[in-house]
């Protein structure tokens, strides 16, 4: 039987949870992830968790939010006015926009609160701040 390695590429099924019990993304029953272990693809903590596992086996695996998406950062929320928005522009809170900064970086952004005189523009993961949980099943291993 063929065990997972360092420089394996496999597949496996996963089910994510937060600690709220909330499954915040899972594989299709027909569309196991594929990824090799050492590639940047998948969390380092999650690629080193498989290492060991034979196909068939279930592991239940804890990320923190620091080997994850990291904390929320403060200095990712901006507030800039209602007015730099063309009148046209419909914002909701939860509207993501791309934004431009200087020297041509542009960076998703989410619209996180919202008044006629200012829109708070949130640039953090949206899971950047909480641990999360693996439930994974590896099915293949080359």
């Amino acid at each position: 039987m063929t065990i997972a390695q360092n420089g394996s590429t496999v597949s496996i099924h996963y089910i994510g949870t937060l600690d709220t019990g909330r499954i915040f993304d899972s594989t299709p029953d027909d569309d196991p992830l594929v990824f090799t272990i050492g590639s940047e693809d998948v969390f380092p903590v999650l690629q080193q968790a498989i290492i060991g596992m034979a196909p068939g086996d279930v592991k239940n695996i804890h990320i923190p939010a620091e080997q994850a998406f990291g904390q929320r950062r403060q200095e990712n929320i901006l507030r800039v006015e209602r007015s730099l928005f063309p009148p046209e522009k419909p914002l909701t809170v939860g509207t993501k926009l791309s934004i431009e900064f200087a020297a041509g970086q542009s960076r998703v952004m989410m619209v996180s609160e919202l008044s006629d005189v200012e829109v708070t523009l949130d640039g953090n993961h949206p899971l950047a701040g909480l641990d999360l949980a693996f439930a994974v099943r590896l099915v293949s291993v080359e």
